[in-house]
């Protein structure tokens, strides 16, 4: 599936990204590893400097980037509410101009590509669990809106360069992702329950506790990922079969994606 092909990352020495980039040098692939280092830590891929198959650049993805390769995981992008609304401005344009800077390198190159969306496209979902046929219900002008709204538009412009000009993208919608490397002060669900344990301080639940999260081990995520690009390129009959594919990723069903 990898063996032999040169993959981007961007984001790629994030929390998600590190992992990633792992995992396809372990199935062959040589690893081009882009990051701004706005979230991400050098640690985070510090043992895979070693590989020879392994590229880490510096470059934020609202600047173009010109490189041959076969294959993108468009992962750029802070995550975490503390660290997207630090820059609200430019964690928009990271998504949008990132978006675009990519998409027009896969069409350049003819490389299949993915987007790393997120649950918040749903906004806050009146509808539960969600399912792709649901839209969400949004507020475009509150103070995550630059996250959320960001990631909307991102996949606006995926599928219209899949309907323009007949690019193949996948588009996977992240739900709550842990695991080692997570930011210990990212203030998600996970992070803080264990940083509070290990300071033996008051777990704190905020609401009346009765609210519920969908929750995906990283490593399974990052299998998720690795599954959105198949083993072979199918031919025209089983391409049609493919669109109608489920499988799961981060605790919803995600679309396979065209092409």
């Amino acid at each position: 599936m990898f063996s032999n092909r040169r993959v981007l990352v961007t984001g790629g020495a994030g929390f998600i990204g590190s992992h990633l980039c792992e995992r396809l040098l372990a199935r062959g692939a040589e690893v081009l590893c882009v990051d701004n280092f706005f979230t991400a830590t050098r640690p985070n891929v510090s043992g895979l400097m070693l590989n020879s198959r392994f590229e880490l650049v510096r470059h934020d993805v609202c600047f173009p980037l010109y490189v041959e390769v076969d294959k993108i995981y468009n992962l750029a992008c802070p995550a975490s509410p503390i660290h997207y609304q630090f820059d609200p401005v430019q964690t928009t344009k990271t998504s949008v101009h990132g978006a675009i800077n990519m998409l027009g390198l896969a069409k350049r190159v003819k490389a299949k590509i993915l987007q790393a969306s997120t649950s918040e496209v749903y906004g806050d979902p009146t509808v539960h669990p969600q399912t792709e046929d649901y839209w969400g219900y949004v507020n475009p002008i509150g103070p995550r809106s630059c996250y959320d709204e960001g990631k909307r538009c991102a996949e606006t412009l995926f599928f219209d360069y899949h309907r323009q000009h007949k690019l193949r993208i996948k588009v996977a919608r992240i739900f709550n992702t842990y695991g080692p490397r997570m930011h210990p002060n990212d203030g998600r669900v996970v992070s803080n329950f264990i940083v509070q344990a290990l300071r033996n301080n008051d777990i704190t639940v905020y609401g009346d506790g009765m609210q519920t999260r969908s929750f995906c081990y990283v490593d399974d995520l990052v299998e998720g990922l690795i599954r959105r690009f198949p083993r072979t390129i199918p031919n025209s009959a089983s391409r049609k079969s493919a669109k109608r594919r489920n499988c799961l990723v981060g605790g919803r069903r995600s679309r396979y994606g065209l092409g």
